[in-house]
């Protein structure tokens, strides 16, 4: 019987296997780098040891250390996670022979899954449906194509190619992702389904011979291959879910698969099945079976790995009931593409969270999170911050409960992809179900940001007043009277943000009672540096009546509608939550200092980051769109492209470099040839 168990992995997931241990007794042990040192995963564990280091390569991925820790910390067990070490067979078989329980498949079926090649072969044998699939780019024949990473999964290395003249390049591309992501850069070539939908089957095995499946998911809403929404039972026929299940339990079967595993298919349009992979461990999606099929997985994997045969509500499915639809908060800067994001979550709260880690009893919410107010999110690890599932009797239930808890998250310090997220589960082609791995390339209004801009301005003016009640509130004299009040009316009390839209000036006046006796908003301007401007509206402001102003909170009454804002400041950072949107501004200081001004054509990395590749040099002409570098972050590349036609002015860094946010990448210049 397992009693100490250490988890070989960090944040969300070891948070997860933590809590089963809490219930069922089991004392745990966390392994951390030095980033991760102040954690919350590691203020949970009973035990904890440090990986010296702070890159996967350093720690997480050094199987000589987690096994010291193991032996150092007296655990009998080691729980995989997922992600790092979770679908390495030399490590399950390190573990087993070290005389520790492994708590997931054998070595062997880890290692007959992970080659993806050999895997299709082996299931191609036991009847599973298959795609066309090239090692050697010159025998590719008909197009699209997706160019795969053997090894590893999550979207890494993926690279889809429409025609003959880019495979080369997305081949050599993926090569380099999946080799700094997996330590392995073998890449295979497959047809590309165009509008198919991602659909897996969660199964799971015991030493007894039984292999059952427990349900499909549906997670075809992706974003740089990666899913972002996954949702059970799926929307799907009934023939189509029991051919699914056939096949992953066929696939199961055929590598004599014990413990959680997930087959992976593609659905075409048409109906037909196509396997994809087996993932031979717990996926991030597995909360959304857990709430419909009322199983705690992790329980489940600690039984078997002590050897219990499954028990026969596992093997069962017909008590299944509801929809759980699950969605990945990650750290994302929407401006910039949803390039991954860094910094200090300065305040994480999601309203309404009914568990934490744990089954619902009834419909509600569940949060499975890797943060907590004050976490810094490294450019060590991927972007995800938490999982936030909804359960509910119907799917329209499930996902109105989730868009709504979302919406009224205070999220603040980070960028992160909430409203992405929102705007796809109110999306009407989501409530339909018509969805497939390329909804947000055929749906780019799920981008805009959930404030309207023409709202804004209100946010900036309930900043304004709540900073002024602040500081009325801090005055040693004459605290009751309103900021900037006058006997005799004079100039306006002027605040000046930067916001998403630009720089932005609010102008109002109070009287002496504390009511709003006008405003007005100038900006955003267009040039850097410009303090003041005409008010951008022809049109009058909307009517605006101060109800209050508390230093957290303002309530506006906007033409007869009372709308609250609350107002969180950290240093000159204010974040703003209304009933339409949030948003985050930085108040400018009134008397700014000089700041050196950068050559015009400079780019500046994006976030902190390894220069992996330069592919120009100064002086030579380049033109809009061409490739400059790559900056390798958070386990993806980042190309660094020329915003105009010009030459390369100066390139300051060289591959192998470490650059932080905001560091001069190169310098085009977009003057014209002189020659």
């Amino acid at each position: 019987m397992i009693t100490r168990l250490l988890v070989a992995n960090r944040g969300e997931i070891a948070r997860r296997v933590f809590a089963t241990c809490r219930a069922l007794g089991v004392q745990t042990v966390a392994v951390h780098s030095d980033a991760d040192a102040d954690a919350p995963f590691v203020a949970e564990a009973d035990h904890a040891v440090r990986l010296p280091g702070n890159t996967p390569a350093e720690t997480y991925l050094r199987i000589d250390l987690i096994l010291d820790a193991a032996r150092r910390a007296g655990a009998d067990a080691v729980h995989p996670g997922y992600g790092f070490l979770a679908e390495n067979a030399e490590f399950a078989a390190a573990v087993t022979d070290a005389g520790l329980t492994w708590v997931g498949p054998s070595a062997k079926a880890i290692a007959a899954m992970g080659d993806k090649m050999a895997a299709k072969a082996l299931l191609a044998d036991a009847g599973v449906p298959m795609l066309p699939t090239w090692t050697d780019p010159e025998q590719v024949t008909a197009f699209p194509v997706l160019v795969k990473a053997s090894a590893g999964g999550g979207g890494r290395g993926m690279r889809i190619v429409r025609d003959a003249a880019g495979l080369a390049e997305a081949v050599a591309g993926a090569r380099r992702e999946a080799a700094a992501a997996f330590g392995d850069d073998t890449v295979f070539i497959e047809r590309y389904v165009e509008r198919g939908r991602h659909v897996e089957v969660q199964i799971f095995g015991d030493t007894h011979g039984t292999v059952v499946a427990l349900g499909v998911r549906d997670c075809s809403i992706q974003r740089r291959h990666q899913k972002i929404v996954e949702e059970a039972p799926g929307v799907l026929p009934d023939d189509v879910r029991a051919k699914l299940h056939e096949a992953a339990v066929a696939a199961g079967r055929a590598v004599d698969y014990v413990g959680a595993g997930t087959v992976e298919f593609l659905l075409a349009p048409e109906g037909q099945v196509h396997f994809l992979e087996m993932n031979t461990r717990l996926q991030v999606e597995h909360p959304v079976t857990e709430l419909t099929t009322g199983l705690d997985l992790v329980r489940l994997q600690l039984l078997v790995a002590e050897g219990e045969p499954l028990p026969q509500r596992a093997t069962d499915a017909s008590w299944m009931r509801g929809c759980a639809i699950e969605v990945r908060l990650c750290a994302e800067e929407p401006a910039q593409g949803f390039r991954p994001a860094t910094g200090t979550l300065h305040r994480f709260a999601i309203p309404g969270v009914d568990r934490e880690f744990g089954n619902l009893a009834r419909a509600g919410l569940r949060l499975d999170s890797g943060v907590v107010d004050g976490s810094t999110v490294s450019v060590h690890y991927d972007s995800m911050l938490a999982k936030l599932v909804a359960w509910a009797p119907t799917r329209a239930e499930a996902a109105r409960a989730l868009a709504g808890a979302l919406a009224r998250a205070e999220l603040h310090g980070v960028a992160t992809n909430r409203d992405l997220l929102v705007r796809v589960l109110r999306s009407g082609e989501f409530a339909a179900a018509d969805v497939d791995t390329g909804f947000l390339d055929r749906h780019p209004e799920v981008f805009a940001p959930l404030l309207p801009a023409d709202q804004l301005p209100l946010a900036a003016l309930a900043a304004a007043l709540a900073g002024a009640a602040a500081r009325r509130a801090a005055a040693p004299v004459l605290a009751g009277l309103p900021s900037g009040w006058r006997n005799v009316p004079a100039v306006p009390q002027v605040t000046r943000f930067t916001t998403p839209d630009g720089d932005l000036e609010i102008r109002y006046r109070l009287t002496r009672t504390g009511t709003l006796a006008e405003w007005e908003r100038r900006g955003p301007f267009s040039t850097p540096g410009v303090e003041q401007g005409p008010p951008v509206n022809t049109e009058p402001e909307p009517p605006v009546e101060l109800v209050s102003a508390e230093p957290d909170r303002v309530v506006l009454d906007v033409d007869g509608v009372r709308r609250a804002f609350r107002v969180h400041r950290v240093g000159s950072s204010v974040f703003v939550d209304g009933p339409d949107g949030a948003t985050s501004l930085t108040e400018l200081p009134r008397l700014p200092r000089p700041t050196a001004e950068l050559p015009a054509g400079s780019l500046l990395a994006p976030l902190p980051g390894a220069v992996t590749r330069v592919h120009v040099e100064v002086g030579q002409r380049v033109a809009a769109g061409d490739l400059l570098l790559t900056l390798e972050a958070m386990k993806l590349e980042h190309p660094v492209l020329a915003p105009a036609d010009g030459v390369v002015a100066e390139l300051p860094v060289a591959p192998g470099g470490q650059v932080e946010t905001g560091a001069v990448l190169a310098v085009v210049d977009p003057e014209e040839d002189p020659q």
